[in-house]
């Protein structure tokens, strides 16, 4: 009598990355070289930061696009569009880099309640209701690990959000549904640390702490690639 073999799940072979408030695409670069080496077909979706319906229809087009199961990873504000996002067929794992995951019926904004104040972290809104990080700030609040040279053109370079996308709450929560993800920077200027820990644990995500600022993304890209080829790798060998 012949033995039944059980099936392996598909190869994880496909990783999308998508970038948060205040920045765009680019960052993820050192994240795409490290991945790409090991062999992943990576995309890097670049947000508008207009809204979380057109973040989450942009990072939609670049999951269409993949041929087979896929990491979704989200930094920042970036960690709310891939938990509306992430309910996509194409979607296996999820990936919170220093990272937003409300629940469905939630706001971003709803995140920070009976947290700590981040004093370093200071935002200028304008008049159309988009915000930037105070130029003055944006080394010591966002990216204290990088070269005042790069800290200099990242706070040039800063994409706004508009403001409301934070008061917008999500119809789905895609970490009710798929294994989860997450590297915390310990170092965060963004997010009070209780947060950080608070919504890692509340969705359940397997945590990897790295010590770095809120641009982890940059400096700790080894670490990030790490997480996503283990979650991979583990996704394939369920």
């Amino acid at each position: 009598m012949l033995t039944p073999i059980a099936a392996k799940a598909e190869p994880v072979k496909n990783v999308v990355l998508v970038h948060g408030a205040f920045a765009d695409g680019a960052g993820w670069r050192d994240v795409y070289d490290k991945l790409t080496e090991r062999g992943y077909n990576v995309k890097i979706v670049q947000n508008p930061l207009t809204s979380l319906d057109d973040d989450v229809a942009a990072t939609n087009r670049l999951l269409d696009l993949q041929n087979g199961p896929t990491i979704l990873v989200g930094h920042s504000w970036g960690g709310t569009v891939i938990t509306e996002a992430g309910i996509h067929p194409k979607v296996a794992g999820l990936v919170y880099v220093s990272a937003l995951s409300p629940d469905a019926g939630e706001t971003s904004a709803q995140q920070y309640d009976g947290f700590a104040p981040t004093p370093d972290f200071v935002l200028e809104v304008g008049k159309d209701g988009f915000g930037f990080i105070k130029r003055d700030k944006f080394k010591q609040g966002f990216a204290h690990d990088v070269s005042d040279a790069q800290a200099a053109f990242m706070g040039d370079s800063q994409v706004p959000i508009n403001m409301s996308s934070f008061s917008t709450k999500l119809k789905n929560a895609a970490w009710r549904s798929r294994p989860s993800w997450a590297v915390i920077a310990t170092e965060d200027k963004a997010f009070d640390q209780a947060m950080l820990v608070h919504m890692a644990e509340r969705i359940g995500a397997k945590v990897t702490k790295v010590s770095a600022s809120h641009a982890l993304f940059l400096t700790r890209a080894t670490e990030i690639a790490d997480t996503i080829d283990g979650a991979a790798k583990s996704l394939a060998s369920n």
